[in-house]
């Protein structure tokens, strides 16, 4: 027998359906919920009170008064024609002044929304406007905000076709507290003109154009430095502009729509330079990390006009506080020109040094201890072997990269879930010779090389430990590109698989190899079971320390186009032995004078005795040159090394380099 609803559910039902009539519905409760509670209230106070009528006419008059006063009818007795005067006059006042609040109430209401969507204009100038939202957002922001923490006032104005509100929080919890740098939000499209004006481009110091995550994340970059081009003045961008591609075809019309003030970056070739160099040589991607963040030594441009007409060989030991890699002439960066190059009396030199303004003359030369130099070894030529765990777009790249440096007679050995032929094509496409089961030659610029594919799952054990690991001089471990369908972690996650299979396959032959390993994701670093001090690479991390150091000194952008060219000059982590006698205790300017005779620049070590003590690892740049320590076997040096270059500006903004004759 079905159960009849009791009565208070049938009185909900009837007031659910009451409401459910509109406005007048609500407005008729309003009404008779607050008379059922004044009336009463009013009754009692005019029946309780001393001086009440003593008539029943009066006393009701007065509820009347009192209630009329409360709910601000007017309260007037009377005739009843008087009253409803009243109460009309009441109502008229109580509907005006109602209009008058709603009104100013959507007014604020529509107002704050549209701040919360990030469509007011800014009226800033000297500031920083960042466009576009991926993975490089929070590096950039980061160092930004680091950059401005000694200027009384700076400003960052991010655009990116996102919430407002979700950009902002998300920037709170990855940046931080960003002290006297204000943090400035705007939602909308930055390939829209009339969105991209919003930030007040005209007005910036620089503009950095960030790459979106989505596949065509290029074209979306050159479409905004179109943008920005319409938003300037004759059609052409007036504000330095830092903007980087991941496809080399887009390169040239991404640099043609920056301008003559423009730099563009190819982040998938600086990238897997990076992660080549580091391969040959472990430890070096703490070098560049160190010298892109704010948090640590820059190059400086330091004028000292005393150096005029004097050797640049001289001026290496002419700073005690400061290492000089280079000179500014005619407004063009020369990495590690020969050490006899006079300098003129407009010359700059270019040095790392702690701030801009803290490079200061000090004669150095008294502190090198000739004995203490060490004569010439012979160079190592022996082949390399590198493993190769992963395949993704830059993994040609990084092929190339490594084998344009490496020894005739190395090996190349890539364990990837991908078809062979598709790693065979790279190989050969990108001066990686032959590859596949027999293996072939190659005919990188180093030398001959050989590339072999293996098909496998580098998460898979089996995979891993049908490898002799203790034949190789090094590893690199890639991330996949995401499948179809998967989440964007998903590559770091199967990297963090191969890494720990690696760890475990490392304790079971007891040989710890140099592994560099490629993220995406810098909050996936603690979680890599490495060791440390260990490279890894966070390919978005780097290529944001880059643009944000180029868009705060625009005049570096030659300095680390030469340094992350292919050949050239370029940094380098080489063994101590090579430069001063080991076992004894000498000054660091004995290095920097040993370098000197090698036609290199010396700009810092590593100890190999704290190279797993966090946080710097071993590594010191720009160490004082009368620091004086013992020099072990296994500490290296950093040095600027290689052929100095000088160029004519090209389009772009970048100079294009020019071989100069080493004197």
């Amino acid at each position: 027998m079905e159960q009849r609803p009791g009565a208070g559910a049938r009185a909900r039902y009837w007031f659910d359906t009451t409401l459910a009539r509109g406005t007048s519905a609500l407005v008729g409760w309003l009404v008779l919920v607050c008379l059922a509670v004044v009336v009463p209230a009013s009754a009692a106070l005019v029946w309780t009170s001393g001086h009440a009528p003593a008539t029943l006419s009066g006393k009701v008059a007065a509820i009347w008064h009192l209630t009329g006063e409360t709910m601000r009818l007017g309260g007037t007795t009377g005739s009843p024609a008087r009253v409803a005067l009243s109460v009309l006059l009441a109502l008229v006042a109580l509907v005006y002044v109602s209009t008058l609040v709603g009104l100013i109430t959507t007014g604020l209401t529509e107002r704050l929304i549209a701040l919360r969507r990030g469509r007011s204009k800014l009226l800033e100038r000297g500031h920083v406007v960042v466009l576009g939202w991926s993975e490089q957002v929070f590096t950039v922001v980061g160092e930004l905000v680091a950059a401005g923490a000694n200027q009384r006032r700076s400003a960052v104005a991010l655009l990116a076709d996102r919430d407002k509100t979700a950009m902002e929080e998300s920037l709170q919890s990855k940046v931080g507290p960003t002290g006297r740098t204000r943090l400035i939000c705007r939602s909308g499209p930055s390939a829209d003109p009339a969105v991209l004006a919003l930030t007040s481009p005209a007005t910036a110091d620089s503009v950095i154009v960030l790459p979106p995550d989505a596949s065509r994340s290029d074209a979306d970059v050159v479409k905004a430095l179109l943008a920005l081009r319409a938003t300037g003045r004759g059609g052409d961008v007036t504000v330095p502009v830092v903007a980087a591609v991941r496809d080399s075809g887009y390169l040239l019309a991404a640099r043609l729509a920056a301008g003559s003030r423009g730099v563009v970056l190819e982040s998938d070739t600086v990238t897997a330079r990076l992660i080549a160099q580091a391969a040959r040589r472990p430890g070096l991607s703490l070098v560049h990390r160190d010298l892109l963040d704010f948090a640590g030594d820059e190059f400086y441009p330091a004028a000292h006009p005393s150096l005029a007409g004097r050797e640049f060989g001289e001026a290496l030991l002419s700073y005690g506080n400061a290492s000089a890699v280079g000179l500014i002439r005619g407004g063009v960066p020369w990495l590690n020109p020969p050490a006899r190059t006079v300098l003129e009396p407009d010359d700059q030199l270019l040095v790392i040094a702690a701030d801009d303004d803290t490079a200061e003359l000090a004669d150095c030369a008294p502190l090198v201890d000739e004995r203490s130099v060490a004569g010439p070894r012979p160079p190592d030529t022996r082949p390399e072997r590198l493993l190769v765990l992963g395949w993704n777009r830059r993994a040609p790249l990084v092929l190339r990269e490594w084998g344009r440096n490496a020894p005739p007679g190395s090996v190349a050995d890539v364990v990837a879930d991908e078809d062979e032929a598709t790693v065979r094509a790279a190989c050969d496409g990108g001066d990686g010779g032959d590859s596949g089961g027999d293996g072939g030659d190659s005919g990188g610029d180093g030398g001959d090389w050989t590339c072999v594919a293996l098909r496998g799952d580098t998460t898979r054990p089996e995979t891993l430990a049908g490898l002799d690991l203790g034949s190789y001089d090094s590893v690199i471990v890639l991330g996949q590109e995401p499948r179809a369908g998967e989440p964007p972690e998903e590559p770091d996650t199967r990297t963090l698989v191969t890494l720990l299979v690696l760890r475990h396959l490392e304790r079971r032959t007891g040989r710890e190899l140099p592994v560099v390993t490629e993220l995406t994701d810098d909050g996936n670093r603690p979680l890599a079971p490495l060791g440390p001090g260990a490279d890894v690479i966070i390919s978005g991390k780097l290529i944001g320390l880059l643009m944000a150091q180029i868009s705060q000194n625009h005049h570096l952008a030659a300095v680390f186009d030469e340094l992350f060219s292919a050949g050239g000059t370029q940094l380098h982590l080489r063994s101590a032995a090579d430069y001063v006698v080991t076992g004894h205790e000498t000054s660091f300017a004995t290095v920097v004078a040993a370098a000197r005779d090698r036609g290199e620049c010396a700009i810092g070590y590593r100890s190999r005795a704290e190279a797993r003590r966090a946080p710097g690892y071993g590594l010191r740049l720009n160490p004082p040159k009368a620091d004086r320590r013992r020099w072990s076997e296994g500490d290296e040096v950093v040095v600027v090394a290689g052929e100095g270059r000088r160029g004519a500006v090209r389009s772009g903004g970048l100079p294009l380099p020019r071989r100069t004759p080493r004197g």
